[in-house]
C-alpha cells in the first residue's frame, strides 16, 4: 500500500492489517530515527501494533533525488554499487510520477534526451541489476527482524510543518550540520515538526478537517440502511489529503483543491440533513480553540459565526450550489518567504537537471508588499471602527443573547453602543446593525468573500447591466448601495445590498506561495470594505448578502 505522503503514525496498523494489506512503503528515513543505518535498509523489516502485524519497505531517499535527475548512467552505477553476497540486497524505490515529465525541466530531460531509454537499457544490460515487483521480493525474501517506527513522514516534512520562526530555526540548524559534514550522522535527530501540525498552523485546515471529522461521525452513526452509495462517496473525496497541507506543492493555498472538498462536505451534509434533521441553530467549539461558533441554517443556507468577540462570519454556505463563500485563506509568514528575493538558483550537478527541492525561480513577479500577513482571519462581516484619536479598531462584541433563529451581540465604543444581529431568511444572509450615541468616526465592515473565477475572465462586478470589473481589479465607488458579483465558475451570483449608501472599496486578495515552478501570486478572494461616516448612521442598517444560482443574461 501507499501511505498519503508517507505518512506514519502506528495507529495505521490495525486498519491496513484488517484490509488485507501485508506490506507498505515508507521512508528510510523513518528507520533512520530508530538508530538503524542506511546499510541495514536493503530489505523490509516486520512491525505490529495491538497484535496486528504488517510488513515495512524503507523507500530510499539517495534514489529519489537520483531518478529522474541525475544522468542515466550515473544511477545505474548506484544500483549495482548497492549489491551484496547475500543475492537479497534491494534497492527500494517508489514515488511521484509527476517527476517523469510533468515537474519543471523533467518532460525534455526525461523523453526528448533519452533518460528513461538509457535507464531502462542501462538497467536490463547490468548483471547485477534485477528488476523485481515488491510482490515477488516480499515473497522471495525475508523480514529482517521487527522494528517500530515513530510518527514521522519524509524528510522535506519537517521542515514544511513548522511555522515561523521555528522553521527558519530548523532550517539553518540543518545548513550548520551540512556545512560541518555531520548531517549524515545527525540527520535522524535533528527532527522538525509532524504532518498533523498543519491543522496547527494553519486555522482553515483545522476548520476543514474538524468540519469532516463531525460530518464522518454524523454518516457512520446513521443506521446501515441509511446510509447511501453517494453518502460514502461524498465523504471520501471531503477527505482527499491534498487542500489539507502545503510543502512545496501549492496544496492548501489553491483555491480549487479547497473548494472540491467544501463541494463535497456540503453534498453529504445536504444529503445527511434528508434522513437526520439539524436544528436551526447549534453552538459547539468544533475548531477547538475554546471559542464557541454558532451555526444557523435554514436548508438552503448555513452561516457559521465565531463567538470569539468578533461576531464575524467564518463560513457561508449555498447549498444549492455546494459552495461555501468564507473558502478564503488569511496569509501568515512562510518560511520559504526569506527566499523570494535571493538570486535564481537552478543547481544541478554531473550533466543532470535540478531537484525542484533545490531549485528557486519566481511564477510572478513578487514585490514586498505582496508578502504581508493578514492581523485577522479573513473572514465576513468583520467590523472595525475608525477615528483621528485612535486609527482604526477592530470591534469586540460580547458573546450573544439567547434567541432561536438569530445571533444578537453587541459592542461599547466610547460610551456608544453597536449592536449586530445575524439571520438567514431563505436565501439570503442578514446583518443588520443598532448603533446608539457613536463618537465622531466612521463604521466599517470587512467582507471576504472566495470567488471560483478569481481573477479569471468568468467573474465579474456588475450594477444592473453594467460591468464594472473583474474581481482582479480594484474598485472604488461613494454612495453605493447595490453591487452583484457574477460568477460563471460557481454558476450563480451573490447580491450584496445595504440599507444605507456607503462608501464601497474592494479589490483581489492574494497570498505568495511556492510551487514546484516557483513563487507564484495567488488569488484567494475579493475583499469588500464598506465604510460610513458617524453622521450618516442616523438609522438602523441592513446589509444583506443574497444568493443566486444561475447568471442573469445582460441585455
Amino acid at each position: 500500500a501507499w501511505l498519503t505522503e508517507r505518512v506514519w503514525e502506528s495507529t495505521v496498523v490495525p486498519a491496513l492489517s484488517e484490509s488485507g494489506i501485508r506490506y507498505v512503503t515508507v521512508d528510510d528515513y523513518h528507520f533512520m530515527c530508530t538508530g538503524k543505518s542506511s546499510s541495514a535498509l536493503g530489505g523490509y523489516y516486520s512491525t505490529e501494533e495491538d497484535g496486528h502485524q504488517i510488513d515495512l519497505f524503507p523507500i530510499s531517499e539517495a534514489l529519489r533525488y537520483r531518478l529522474p535527475f541525475s544522468p542515466a548512467e550515473e544511477v545505474v552505477g548506484y544500483l549495482e554499487s548497492l549489491a551484496d553476497d547475500s543475492k537479497q540486497a534491494a534497492a527500494i524505490y517508489f514515488d511521484d510520477i509527476e517527476k517523469f515529465g510533468i515537474w519543471p525541466e523533467t518532460y525534455e530531460w526525461v523523453y526528448e534526451r533519452g533518460w528513461l531509454r538509457n535507464f531502462i537499457e542501462g538497467v536490463l544490460r547490468s548483471d547485477i541489476i534485477k528488476p523485481m515487483r515488491y510482490s515477488d521480493y516480499h515473497a522471495m525474501a525475508k523480514t529482517r527482524g521487527v522494528v517500530y517506527l515513530p510518527t514521522a513522514s519524509y524528510i522535506e516534512m519537517n521542515e514544511w510543518t513548522l511555522p515561523v520562526p521555528a522553521a527558519h530555526h530548523y532550517a539553518d540548524l540543518v545548513q550548520q550540520e551540512k556545512y560541518n559534514n555531520r548531517y549524515e550522522v545527525t540527520k535522524p535527530f535533528v527532527r522538525g515538526g509532524i504532518w498533523r501540525n498543519f491543522f496547527m498552523r494553519y486555522p482553515e485546515s483545522n476548520w476543514m478537517h474538524k468540519r469532516m471529522l463531525k460530518l464522518s461521525e454524523r454518516f457512520h452513526s446513521l443506521p446501515p440502511n441509511k446510509q447511501s452509495p453517494e453518502m460514502l462517496a461524498a465523504l471520501y473525496e471531503c477527505q482527499a489529503n491534498d487542500a489539507y497541507w502545503h510543502g512545496l506543492f501549492g496544496g492548501l493555498y489553491l483555491p480549487h483543491l479547497r473548494r472540491a472538498v467544501f463541494n463535497a462536505m456540503l453534498k453529504l451534509e445536504a444529503m445527511l440533513d434528508k434522513v437526520t434533521e439539524r436544528p436551526y441553530k447549534v453552538l459547539q467549539d468544533l475548531d477547538m480553540d475554546g471559542y464557541d461558533e454558532a451555526f444557523l441554517q435554514n436548508g438552503q443556507l448555513q452561516a457559521v459565526a465565531r463567538l470569539d468577540g468578533t461576531a464575524s462570519i467564518c463560513e457561508f454556505d449555498t447549498y444549492a450550489l455546494h459552495h461555501n463563500f468564507c473558502d478564503t485563506l488569511t496569509r501568515q509568514a512562510e518560511h520559504y518567504h526569506r527566499k523570494v528575493h535571493a538570486e535564481p538558483v537552478h543547481e544541478a550537478s554531473g550533466g543532470g537537471i535540478s531537484n525542484p527541492h533545490e531549485r528557486m525561480s519566481s511564477k510572478h513577479e513578487i514585490t514586498e508588499a505582496d508578502l504581508a500577513v493578514d492581523a485577522y482571519r479573513k473572514t465576513m462581516f468583520i467590523d472595525f471602527w475608525k477615528d483621528e484619536a485612535v486609527g482604526m479598531k477592530q470591534l469586540s462584541y460580547r458573546r450573544p443573547t439567547a434567541g432561536k433563529t438569530s445571533l444578537d451581540f453587541c459592542a461599547s465604543l466610547n460610551g456608544g453602543k453597536i449592536g449586530k444581529k445575524i439571520t438567514l431568511n431563505k436565501d439570503t444572509l442578514l446583518t443588520q446593525y443598532k448603533f446608539t450615541k457613536l463618537p465622531r468616526g466612521s463604521f466599517m465592515v470587512e467582507i471576504n468573500l472566495a470567488m471560483p473565477s478569481c481573477d479569471g475572465p468568468a467573474g465579474r462586478y456588475r450594477s444592473g447591466e453594467n460591468i464594472l470589473g473583474g474581481f482582479g481589479q480594484p474598485l472604488s465607488f461613494s454612495g453605493m448601495k447595490e453591487i452583484m458579483l457574477e460568477d460563471e465558475v460557481l454558476g450563480g451570483s451573490v447580491y450584496l445590498h445595504s440599507s444605507l449608501p456607503c462608501a464601497f472599496t474592494s479589490f483581489p486578495h492574494f497570498s505568495v506561495s511556492q510551487s514546484e515552478a516557483g513563487f507564484e501570486k495567488i488569488m484567494q478572494a475579493v475583499t469588500l470594505v464598506l465604510e460610513w461616516p458617524s453622521d450618516a448612521l442616523v438609522e438602523d442598517l441592513e446589509i444583506q448578502v443574497r444568493v443566486s444560482p444561475g447568471i442573469e443574461a445582460i441585455g
